[in-house]
């Protein structure tokens, strides 16, 4: 790989910000990845919509969307482990995502079947 781990974090950045347009059918109002060692930690603010801020204002509305954008994002997971492996050439072997309805934040991590981080050190 002859990119820098800063050009690989902005594509990966670019490249989950179109999948949430073309799969949600929005887009966060910024995106951040981060690669550490066999993860890629992407921070996505601004997902949620007014209306689901206002609905979690209780608990069953909270935990409903929390349940609704999990279920959204899961659903389409095979995409983004392709649109990871596509930039990285790596698998992605877990993924765990978990968002809060307070900031309106998303935080997912992808573990990779081999230390991407490794790859940028020996360019050096």
């Amino acid at each position: 790989m002859n990119k820098s781990k800063g050009m690989v974090e902005a594509e990966i950045s670019r490249a989950l910000t179109q999948w949430e347009k073309d799969y949600l059918g929005r887009g966060s109002l910024t995106v951040k990845a981060d690669i550490l060692r066999d993860m890629i930690i992407v921070t996505l603010r601004g997902v949620l919509t007014p209306a689901e801020y206002s609905l979690c204002n209780d608990k069953e509305g909270l935990l409903s969307i929390k349940r609704i954008r999990t279920s959204l994002v899961e659903s389409g997971i095979e995409n983004l482990k392709a649109m990871v492996f596509d930039i990285t050439g790596f698998e992605v072997v877990s993924f765990h995502t978990d968002l809060s309805t307070r900031t309106g934040e998303r935080v997912m991590v992808f573990r990779l079947s081999g230390d991407l981080s490794s790859t940028f050190a020996q360019q050096a």
